[in-house]
Parts: structure tokens; C-alpha cells; sequence
């Protein structure tokens, strides 16, 4: 279901709870003007959420940062892309949701300025595929350290498909190389109790 309001576009996907937002672009000769976030609009559909903390990544073409969760603080987060281009993908981490375990990704761009929402509950990662990237997300809950989690990027049961035909190789960081699988996260009967 699309709906127009004010200055952006909602998309509600088959994942209950994610988004596409698309603002309104008003450009000419000069340039373009867009508002990045309305709070108006964003309650006038629904999304009522209260950001408290913006973050910014730059990121070189292969790196595929996640897929990362907080444990007992999960976040909303609102992402785009400034710069460059990324295959962004949520994963549902609600064990009491119908789509627990399904996947969803976008391909975001500084050109397309797309915006995906997730709400807490969701592990969240991008791959980069641009020369570079530069990432930018508002998020519902402030990062705690030793609250990070994180869900293998290759999980043989979520079955993600990045496009891997658009990279050469893929970067990770050396916790990222480590993450466990989705069968060993879901033997943890207390993991996931705080994602909705």
C-alpha cells in the first residue's frame, strides 16, 4: 500500500513494521531541497517513533558491515545513503511475529534517496556497491556496547540474496567473520524476548 502525505511517500512492505519512505524532492537548475525527516509527517502515517542519535559511515566497494542487533535495547532506524549506492536488508528478529526470520532488502542510493525504516526487532545490514558509501541513520535507542549482537551475513537458513555479482570480493570486519547462525541465536530462549 502507497500513501502520499505531505512531504513523503510511505511504502509498507509485507514485513509488518518496515518501511520505504521516499521524501519530496523540489529541485531545478540550481539543485534540489528535500526535507530528510518531518516528524509531522512521519505521525501523521503512523510512525510515531522518537529518534535520539544520528550516525554516519563511510564505507570503500565489497564492505558488508552486519547483519547487528542490540540484545536487550533494540533500535528503530531510519537509513540512507548520501553517497554511493548499498543493498541494504533488515532480517525479523520478533520471535513472535508471523515473519520471524524473513528477510527484506533495498538497494538505497545518494541518487534515488530512498529511506528504509526498520523498527526495533529487525538485525540490520548493508553491503556497499559504489566505489564508496556514505551511510546515514537516526536511531530509537542510543548504542550500548555491550549489548551488540550479531547474525552470520551468509546465514544458510535466512538464505539473504545480496547481489554478489555487483562486488569483487567481500569485506568484513573480523567480529562480523564471527557471527553465529540464526539456529544457534534461536537456541538462546532468552535472546530475542526484548524485540517486540
Amino acid at each position: 500500500m502507497v500513501i502520499v502525505m505531505g512531504q513523503i511517500k510511505v511504502t509498507r512492505l509485507d514485513i509488518e513494521g518496515l518501511c520505504i519512505i521516499e521524501p519530496a524532492v523540489h529541485g531545478d537548475h540550481r539543485g534540489y531541497f528535500m526535507e530528510t525527516y518531518n516528524q509531522q509527517d512521519m505521525a501523521a502515517e503512523g510512525l510515531d517513533m522518537v529518534f535520539v542519535q544520528d550516525n554516519q559511515s563511510m564505507s570503500r566497494k565489497g564492505v558488508l558491515r552486519g547483519l547487528h542487533f542490540q540484545k536487550q535495547f533494540p533500535q528503530g532506524k531510519l537509513v540512507r545513503v548520501i553517497r554511493g549506492s548499498v543493498f541494504d536488508v533488515a532480517v525479523d528478529l520478533r520471535r513472535n511475529s508471523a515473519t520471524f526470520g524473513k528477510w527484506y532488502g533495498v538497494e538505497l542510493t545518494a541518487e534515488n534517496k530512498k529511506q528504509f525504516y526498520l523498527p526495533p526487532g529487525f538485525a540490520h545490514g548493508f553491503m556497499v556497491l559504489s566505489d564508496e558509501a556514505e551511510f546515514c541513520y537516526k536511531t530509537t535507542d542510543f548504542y550500548h556496547p555491550d549489548d551488540e549482537g550479531g547474525l552470520m551475513w551468509n546465514d544458510p537458513d535466512i538464505n539473504v540474496e545480496w547481489p554478489l555479482d555487483k562486488v569483487s570480493e567481500i569485506l568484513l570486519s573480523e567480529k562480523d567473520k564471527i557471527n553465529p547462525s540464526f539456529a544457534q541465536l534461536k537456541a538462546d530462549p532468552n535472546l530475542f524476548k526484548n524485540m517486540g
